[in-house]
Protein backbone atom coordinates (compact mmCIF):
# COMPACT_ATOMS: atom_id res chain seq x y z
CA UNK A 1 0.00 0.00 0.00
CA UNK A 2 1.24 3.51 -0.66
CA UNK A 3 2.37 5.78 2.14
CA UNK A 4 1.92 9.52 2.38
CA UNK A 5 4.38 12.09 3.73
CA UNK A 6 3.21 14.26 6.60
CA UNK A 7 4.69 17.75 6.72
CA UNK A 8 5.50 18.74 10.30
CA UNK A 9 7.68 21.73 9.39
CA UNK A 10 5.19 24.24 10.88
CA UNK A 11 3.99 22.00 13.73
CA UNK A 12 4.92 21.94 17.38
CA UNK A 13 5.59 18.32 18.41
CA UNK A 14 5.89 16.93 21.94
CA UNK A 15 6.50 13.42 23.25
CA UNK A 16 3.24 12.20 24.81
CA UNK A 17 4.39 8.70 25.78
CA UNK A 18 7.92 7.33 26.07
CA UNK A 19 9.15 4.73 23.56
CA UNK A 20 7.94 1.18 24.13
CA UNK A 21 9.04 -1.93 22.24
CA UNK A 22 6.79 -2.80 19.30
CA UNK A 23 5.91 -6.48 19.29
CA UNK A 24 5.45 -8.68 16.22
CA UNK A 25 3.79 -11.34 18.36
CA UNK A 26 2.29 -10.40 21.73
CA UNK A 27 1.93 -14.04 22.81
CA UNK A 28 5.59 -14.91 22.34
CA UNK A 29 7.01 -11.45 23.04
CA UNK A 30 8.76 -11.46 19.66
CA UNK A 31 10.02 -7.97 18.84
CA UNK A 32 9.04 -6.24 15.57
CA UNK A 33 12.06 -5.50 13.39
CA UNK A 34 12.63 -3.04 10.55
CA UNK A 35 12.57 -5.06 7.32
CA UNK A 36 15.22 -2.95 5.63
CA UNK A 37 17.75 -2.39 8.43
CA UNK A 38 16.96 -5.14 10.93
CA UNK A 39 16.74 -2.57 13.75
CA UNK A 40 14.23 -3.26 16.55
CA UNK A 41 11.11 -1.07 16.35
CA UNK A 42 9.49 1.00 19.08
CA UNK A 43 6.28 2.99 19.37
CA UNK A 44 6.31 6.60 20.61
CA UNK A 45 3.22 8.69 21.34
CA UNK A 46 3.54 12.16 19.80
CA UNK A 47 1.30 15.19 20.24
CA UNK A 48 1.37 17.17 17.01
CA UNK A 49 -0.12 20.66 17.13
CA UNK A 50 -0.51 22.71 13.95
CA UNK A 51 -2.89 25.44 12.78
CA UNK A 52 -4.87 25.36 16.03
CA UNK A 53 -5.44 21.60 15.99
CA UNK A 54 -3.71 18.94 18.08
CA UNK A 55 -3.55 15.23 17.34
CA UNK A 56 -2.05 12.30 19.18
CA UNK A 57 -0.21 9.84 16.95
CA UNK A 58 1.33 6.49 17.89
CA UNK A 59 4.43 6.51 15.70
CA UNK A 60 6.64 3.52 14.92
CA UNK A 61 10.33 4.37 14.79
CA UNK A 62 13.51 2.24 14.71
CA UNK A 63 15.39 2.15 18.03
CA UNK A 64 18.34 3.65 16.17
CA UNK A 65 16.16 6.67 15.29
CA UNK A 66 15.77 8.23 18.73
CA UNK A 67 18.04 9.04 21.68
CA UNK A 68 17.91 7.45 25.11
CA UNK A 69 15.93 9.44 27.63
CA UNK A 70 13.13 10.51 25.29
CA UNK A 71 10.41 11.40 27.81
CA UNK A 72 6.87 12.82 27.92
CA UNK A 73 6.74 16.59 27.57
CA UNK A 74 9.95 16.90 25.54
CA UNK A 75 9.69 19.04 22.40
CA UNK A 76 10.94 17.05 19.41
CA UNK A 77 11.41 17.16 15.65
CA UNK A 78 10.09 14.27 13.55
CA UNK A 79 12.08 13.18 10.52
CA UNK A 80 10.40 11.35 7.63
CA UNK A 81 6.91 11.00 9.12
CA UNK A 82 4.61 8.97 6.87
CA UNK A 83 1.06 7.63 7.14
CA UNK A 84 -0.20 4.40 5.64
CA UNK A 85 -3.71 2.96 5.70
CA UNK A 86 -4.15 -0.70 6.61
CA UNK A 87 -6.86 -3.31 6.72
CA UNK A 88 -6.94 -6.89 7.99
CA UNK A 89 -9.32 -9.59 9.08
CA UNK A 90 -8.94 -11.37 12.42
CA UNK A 91 -11.38 -13.98 13.72
CA UNK A 92 -13.91 -12.98 11.07
CA UNK A 93 -13.82 -9.28 11.95
CA UNK A 94 -12.47 -6.69 9.54
CA UNK A 95 -10.33 -3.96 11.05
CA UNK A 96 -8.78 -0.91 9.47
CA UNK A 97 -6.86 2.20 10.41
CA UNK A 98 -3.89 4.40 9.72
CA UNK A 99 -0.38 3.61 10.89
CA UNK A 100 2.36 6.20 11.33
CA UNK A 101 6.07 5.65 10.80
CA UNK A 102 9.08 7.95 11.19
CA UNK A 103 12.75 7.64 10.33
CA UNK A 104 13.83 9.51 13.47
CA UNK A 105 12.67 11.59 16.42
CA UNK A 106 15.17 14.13 17.76
CA UNK A 107 14.94 16.52 20.75
CA UNK A 108 14.64 20.23 19.98
CA UNK A 109 17.52 22.19 21.49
Amino acid sequence: MPSFKIDTSTAVVFVATAPTPKLANAKTGERAMDRETGAPLSTVGLLVSDEGEGNLYQVTVPETGYPEGLAPGMPVKVVGLKARDWENEFNGQKRHGISFRAVAITPVA
